[in-house]
């Protein structure tokens, strides 16, 4: 299954790089999952955020043509346990081959984002930064593929 990963936000610590790409070479095939960056909307004093939301959600939209059904990760998405998504994750790669999971900028998604999501996936109800979200989200495709493939990664 191909699963893209469409990001809000550019330059990255090292830190993040370094543990998205662990835990990216740790999948088997037929998983890999492939990360975009996209640039942050300019926010400028005085001018209204939902202006730079917007340029990001425009410039999400445009990295998501040919997608097949985006999920944006948001506060207010559905929450699964790991071995939730992993089940669900395994559906849509039976069913779909392919998958685009979307997280926002750090004023969130664009409406004209959120109108194309197919779903809404909840990664933690804590507020989290978005280089963090990336680890965390890095970790449980990692985790997820453990339990299907019966790894002792998982521990219940």
């Amino acid at each position: 299954m191909r699963i893209r990963v469409i990001a809000v936000g550019t330059r990255m610590p090292a830190w993040v790089d370094s543990a998205v790409s662990d835990y990216s070479k740790r999948l088997r095939a037929p998983w890999r999952v492939e990360w975009q960056e996209i640039a942050v909307g300019a926010r400028v004093s005085g001018e209204p955020v939902a202006r730079a939301v917007a340029q990001e959600g425009a410039r999400v939209l445009e990295a998501l043509k040919g997608a097949v059904q985006p999920v944006a990760l948001d506060e207010r998405g559905r929450s699964f346990t790991t071995r939730e998504l992993a089940a669900w994750l395994a559906r849509r790669a039976e069913s779909l081959g392919e998958l685009a999971l979307l997280i926002g900028g750090p004023d969130g998604h664009a409406p004209a984002v959120r109108s194309v999501a197919t779903k809404m996936l909840c990664l933690s109800t804590l507020t989290l930064p978005h280089a963090l979200v990336r680890v965390v989200l890095a970790e449980q495709l990692y985790r997820a593929q453990s339990v299907l493939l019966n790894h002792p990664y998982h521990r219940d």
